[in-house]
């Protein structure tokens, strides 16, 4: 970036001080009320210090123990996990799911990571002495339900599967996965370019988009940000990974659902409109756009504090934003990120449009790679004799990325042993 500046416009080094000063802008679900300033869980009745992590435990019966163990391992965000945050998404959202685990008699374990963007392997250790530890404590013999929401799916279908490779012996009789990426997320290249082209100003939203669990999780990933998207060594090398130890648990059965639908409806976001664009002095001429298909096609014009206006174009990319499956608010996060800054700084920005998929339905259910138009849409029945889980449920509408539904828990509920 150079260092002319438009008249009245602040400097690079005011613009620099005002990002570090507010909130880093990095993604995370849930409504934007629960991510700003969750209320404060209730006390658990035990707490486990983990290698790479911690547990939670709220008992269904403090005078009883623990009996019926259900470990519910925490998804991808920057920072360790956040209790007060779990339990506004999972307890105070639109059902109360721990709530009803433990009126069914099942003692919750929320699994946190200390660093939820490392990698899926090193939180895998946190999910695998949390299992131990579960089986410890427990009280009788009643088999464990272990699983997880978003990436907290993949980081216990590793542990598990890793466990009987070592013959470790899980005590596991159900795996479940809410809305997980089984075959990988996705965060518009539009996003990712914005977040590395800020780096310097502030690198959170950057350092976020270059994590490990990010590299891991991702289908299509840029390092930098005029970098062509490919699938990141880091992914490569997990998926490999993951199938030496032989892909999937095979013991416990396996469930998961998605919070997208199944029938191939789309969201209703556009490709190739405009998301989001820069308002204030500082970045006028910033448009990101929603994934397009076709080649040389714009998703991104930046411009931060200087003069210089580049473009991103990608090729051969589907049309993946508003594919069926649960979504994120992206580029909303990012304006209400720098809505915050005061104005005279000159970063107010708009979201036109606020979300984008994020894990495909098809991913979800670990039934298709989501590469193409036809793999994303293309409708799917109940229960696909293709899908890598024994049994899954979709939505009936496309919504929020982990959104706790009624329709999505009671499923689970009902099929917990």
């Amino acid at each position: 970036m150079t260092e002319f500046n438009e008249p009245n416009e602040p400097d690079e080094q005011q613009i620099a001080e005002a990002l570090g000063a507010a909130a880093n802008i990095t993604l995370a679900p849930g409504p934007r009320e629960a991510r700003e300033a969750p209320a404060a869980a209730p006390e658990p009745d035990q707490e486990w210090t983990l290698p790479e992590g911690r547990a939670w435990v709220y008992l269904a019966d403090p005078g009883r123990g623990l009996t019926k163990p259900v470990i519910l391992g925490d998804g991808f965000n920057s920072g360790p996990s956040d209790l007060d945050f779990s339990w506004e998404i999972l307890e105070r959202g639109p059902y109360p799911f721990l709530t009803e685990l433990r009126q069914r008699g099942y003692d919750v374990i929320l699994l946190g990571f200390d660093e939820r963007s490392a990698s899926i392997l090193d939180n895998a250790r946190a999910a695998r002495s949390a299992i131990q530890e579960a089986i410890a404590r427990r009280v009788g013999n009643h088999p464990l339900t272990v699983g997880g929401f978003s990436m907290g799916g993949l980081v216990t279908r590793y542990a598990l599967a890793k466990m009987e490779h070592d013959n470790v012996d899980h005590q596991t009789e159900l795996y479940f996965s809410f809305d997980s990426p089984h075959r990988g997320a996705w965060i518009p290249i539009a996003l990712q370019s914005f977040a590395h082209y800020i780096r310097r100003l502030n690198a959170a939203f950057s350092n976020q988009m270059n994590s490990p669990a990010a590299r891991q999780l991702l289908w299509q990933h840029i390092s930098e940000w005029d970098d062509s998207p490919e699938t990141d060594k880091e992914r490569i090398e997990f998926l490999a990974e993951l199938e030496r130890v032989g892909g999937w648990p095979r013991r416990p059965k396996k469930i998961g659902v998605a919070n997208g639908v199944r029938t191939g409806v789309a969201n209703g976001i556009d490709p190739g409109v405009r998301a989001f664009r820069g308002k204030g002095l500082g970045i006028t001429g910033t448009h990101l756009y929603t994934q397009p298909a076709g080649e040389e096609k714009l998703v991104a014009q930046l411009r931060v504090v200087t003069l210089r206006k580049p473009q991103i174009r990608t090729s051969g990319m589907p049309e993946i934003d508003g594919a069926p499956g649960g979504t994120l608010e992206g580029f909303g996060i990012l304006a209400d990120e720098l809505n915050k800054i005061p104005a005279i700084i000159g970063l107010g920005s708009e979201a036109e449009t606020r979300e984008h998929c994020f894990v495909p339905s098809v991913s979800a259910v670990a039934l298709r790679d989501i590469d193409t138009h036809e793999k994303l849409h293309d409708p799917f029945p109940e229960d696909s004799g293709d899908s890598e889980l024994d049994e899954y449920l979709c939505a009936s509408h496309n919504e929020g990325h982990t959104l706790v539904t009624e329709e999505l828990c009671t499923w689970i509920l009902d099929r917990l042993p």
